[in-house]
């Protein structure tokens, strides 16, 4: 399969799950990040969950994606964070 080709109909509702240390910032900076490649992303339906010993915290943003390459770059830059232990 080539990087054209997708499983995915596009556009569509793709859920995003970013985890992270519960760190000040974090949500602002992976929102930040969202919004530049998912502009119509409404913050407020970020869902946000804490671990059960509250140091780390899991973002879920399900964002109206448009591309594979949409998403690859989103990914890209969502993983390459310092603050962001995994990305799924």
């Amino acid at each position: 399969m080539n990087a054209e080709h997708s499983l995915l109909e596009f556009p569509c509702a793709f859920p995003i799950k970013i985890m992270g240390e519960a760190r000040e910032g974090f949500a602002d900076a992976m929102l930040e990040i969202v919004l530049r490649h998912a502009p119509d992303f409404v913050a407020a339906s970020m869902e946000m969950k804490a671990s059960s010993s509250g140091r780390y915290v899991s973002l879920t943003c399900t964002i109206t994606a448009v591309s594979q390459p949409q998403l690859d770059d989103l990914y890209r830059e969502i993983s390459g964070h310092t603050m962001v232990s995994m990305a799924l």
